[in-house]
């Protein structure tokens, strides 16, 4: 039985692992603490599945400029970070290029058309499906400006296959009545759903993965060591190795420091995240909300309704500004009607951001024995199921469903 190595047991890892060992691989799972806090507890439990347009800045006048003068904006550079993130940040501005992105936006509808069908057969053999509920998201404008702004986004989500529809005012009080009447424009999007408490999908997961025979390792991975080409092997702090026939890197936002380690380069960033979950106010809403203008959104999970968003590049080691959540619930309490903010949890957590939007999946270019699967950004646990998948594939030389060249490490 070949043996693989995963790093990581996030969301996207334990998918990595459900997937391999359905292909008949005996598989270990490393980690500095299985568990631990990490981007997949916190997430605000969205299977977004129409989420196919890139993060890109140009079209949007001063506004970036104000966010980042903003420091408790939707977008916040610390200075000290600020020298580090540029080689990002130029590779971002090639986004807005028109083939780039149209390019771009295939790319992720193509692994979003899969990721719900996926995540259901996992949720399904984990005994979880009743943790999912497909009741759609709104996404709601304050203003005509806004939403006008937003047209041609709409529209390449439709020709992407997006189902969307427009919800007027009387509808949107019928199926959210909590929302202050203060939005003149709201979309529903018709294919997305949401699950009741992401850390528990995690901690199923890893029980599941754990009850099909896979082994765990606690442990920091610091490097990949290929100096033994049939077997390759992951180095960790204090001498230890784990040594395994493949390796998948999934490490979240660390992922790219190994990575280089064996000669790759990933242009990779924590776009950390904020948010406070409210347990009190969980039913306030029926369905994940999108607050376009203020880009924040609620969730209506099991264990409480969770305010998130925003993003803050300020590396992996800086300590959190939890002003960031204050920030988003003081938005919270202009636009949602009877909020209760007893008992609320606070939360930050690194999302590993490409700059064009784009996981890393796929075989490394210097040794065809490691593969890599992180850098979903927000999407790592829509995307996760779909992830896991086709590294399954790739593991088991079956033929991918989708082009895989998009995600390929070595665009970087």
């Amino acid at each position: 039985m070949a043996e693989l190595i995963i790093v990581g047991a996030g969301v996207v890892g334990l998918s990595c692992a459900w997937s391999a060992q359905r292909r008949g691989f005996q598989v270990t799972l490393v980690d500095r603490d299985f568990e631990g806090d990490r981007a997949s507890h916190g997430n605000a439990g969205a299977i977004a599945v129409s989420e196919c347009a890139p993060l890109n800045l140009s079209g949007l006048g001063l506004r970036p400029l104000r966010w980042l003068l903003d420091p408790l904006g939707p977008l916040a550079v610390r200075a000290s970070h600020a020298p580090k993130l540029l080689p990002w940040f130029l590779a971002l501005r090639k986004v807005a290029e028109p083939a780039n992105y149209l390019r771009i936006a295939n790319a992720l509808a193509a692994l979003n058309k899969r990721s719900l069908r996926d995540f259901e057969a996992v949720l399904a053999d984990t005994g979880m499906g009743g943790d999912l509920h497909k009741r759609g998201a709104l996404t709601v404008y304050e203003t005509s400006q806004a939403f006008s702004g937003d047209a041609e986004e709409w529209r390449l989500k439709r020709a992407l296959g997006v189902r969307w529809r427009s919800v007027d005012a009387a509808e949107l009080q019928a199926l959210e009545p909590n929302l202050a009447p203060v939005f003149q424009h709201s979309v529903m999007l018709e294919d997305w759903a949401h699950i009741d408490d992401p850390q528990r999908i995690v901690m199923g997961l890893r029980e599941r993965v754990r009850a099909l025979g896979a082994q765990f390792v606690t442990g920091s991975a610091t490097s990949l060591n290929l100096g033994n080409a049939s077997k390759p092997a992951v180095d960790l702090e204090g001498g230890q190795s784990v040594v395994g026939d493949r390796v998948v890197v999934a490490g979240g936002a660390w992922s790219a420091r190994l990575a280089k380690t064996i000669g790759d380069r990933a242009l990779l960033e924590s776009e950390r995240g904020y948010n406070t979950t409210l347990p009190a106010s969980a039913s306030l809403l029926n369905r994940e909300v999108i607050f376009a203008e203020h880009k924040f959104v609620a969730t209506p999970l099991a264990i409480g309704l969770r305010i998130g968003g925003a993003a803050e590049f300020a590396g992996l080691e800086a300590a959190p500004n939890y002003r960031r959540s204050d920030a988003l619930l003081w938005l919270a309490r202009k636009y949602l009607l009877g909020l209760d903010e007893s008992n609320p949890t606070q939360w930050m957590g690194h999302r590993p951001a490409t700059p064009d939007s784009l996981p890393v999946i796929g075989a490394s270019p210097k040794n065809a024995s490691v593969l890599y699967a992180f850098g979903h950004g927000h999407l790592g646990l829509t995307q996760s199921a779909t992830t896991g998948e086709l590294i399954g594939n790739i593991l088991a030389n079956e033929k991918t469903p989708i082009d895989m060249s998009p995600y390929a490490i070595e665009r970087f």
